[in-house]
């Protein structure tokens, strides 16, 4: 497995297909291509999560839908990685009504790329705080997955871009 990007490395350029729920309910899930290279200039939370539908992963991705406009004061977009379809992540953000963008990283590439690809589980759950320069700000990587980092941690790391 290929280690994590290091603090105050450039982070890699990818492009990933994906969608957002954007609208009323039921709402139109919007499919494109997301790339990093295209959003230079904002921080950029990525959340890289086991799947969709599951548990853990349903209340992470909640809690970081239902908080956007804190990640927007931060002026911070989050997008939500998984090795799911984009068919699945149109389900599963109609399901809970999730309004960030999910990104279906089918092969693991970025994955892997990021270190965060694992065995038998897909990926690591995990979470890279970029720099509106493409750098990494700051990370964490889930030994176990069962838990994952809070909006208000999240926030406060992003706060960090306001004070500059």
């Amino acid at each position: 497995m290929a280690s994590t990007p290091r603090v105050g490395a450039p982070v890699g350029d990818f492009t990933l297909p994906g969608g957002v729920l954007r609208g009323e309910d039921p709402g139109l899930f919007e499919r494109g291509d997301y790339s990093t290279a295209d959003h230079r200039g904002r921080p950029l939370v990525l959340a890289f999560y086991p799947g969709d539908n599951t548990p853990v992963c349903t209340k992470q991705l909640c809690s970081y839908s239902s908080g956007l406009e804190a990640f927007a004061e931060c002026g911070a977009d989050v997008w939500g990685i998984s090795p799911q379809s984009v068919d699945s992540h149109e389900e599963f953000a109609r399901r809970h009504g999730l309004r960030m963008p999910l990104l279906a990283d089918e092969d693991r590439a970025v994955a892997r790329a990021f270190g965060v690809a694992a065995p038998g589980i897909g990926l690591r759950r995990s979470v890279f705080l970029v720099a509106p320069d493409g750098t990494l700000h700051w990370k964490h990587v889930a030994l176990l997955g069962a838990t994952f980092q809070s909006l208000d941690k999240l926030t406060e790391k992003l706060a960090a871009f306001s004070e500059r």
